[in-house]
């Protein structure tokens, strides 16, 4: 079940916008989970230019799906948003499914933990902490994860070794893999 949180910038939030916006996205609640909620933040912006700008963020419990668009049509950006979000759920689903196939997985669970803000008084400051249990995958799957977070690394357990590896795309656009011993 998706509850929606939908702010505009530059934008009143109109009845009719709000409709839509929560009328597209419900859509992507047939590919989730059945008891899934989850909280669907979308952001509305007009720029001066009078182009629209839609930014969606869903975070799941084992994924966190974001798109954004723009475009000349608040409406149309939203149709665009939607039609990525749901490429990046069956592009996940797809890929999951294949590989546990494969490697013969069974009943993976995914648990999130909530982030907290920590802030240290010397000059190198922490803004944010992140806690995540490390999930079993290989590192295919683990690039998929990264581009979808849309981070520049991702930290995975190595379903083959059990051990701590982190990818990450460099400079020239390709990936690289550190190997923690």
């Amino acid at each position: 079940m998706l509850k929606f949180n939908i702010r505009g910038e530059n934008v009143e939030v109109t009845d009719a916008i709000r409709d839509y916006v929560v009328k597209r996205i419900s859509k992507l609640e047939r590919f989730l989970e059945p008891n899934v909620e989850a909280n669907a933040h979308v952001n509305l912006k007009v720029y001066p230019n009078r182009t629209y700008k839609v930014e969606v963020t869903i975070p799941l419990p084992y994924l966190t799906l974001r798109a954004e668009e723009t475009s000349n049509d608040m409406y149309g950006s939203v149709d665009l948003v939607t039609d990525k979000l749901e490429r990046q759920i069956r592009k996940y689903k797809t890929k999951v499914n294949r590989k546990s196939r494969e490697k013969g997985y069974k009943n993976l669970e995914f648990v999130d933990t909530p982030s907290e803000e920590v802030e240290a008084s010397d000059s190198l400051k922490i803004v944010r902490t992140k806690q995540i249990p490390l999930k079993p995958m290989d590192s295919e799957e683990a690039v998929l994860q990264m581009d979808m977070l849309g981070h520049d690394f991702f930290v995975y357990q190595d379903a083959e070794t059990n051990g701590t590896s982190i990818v990450y795309r460099r400079n020239d656009g390709r990936y690289g893999l550190i190997e923690v011993n």
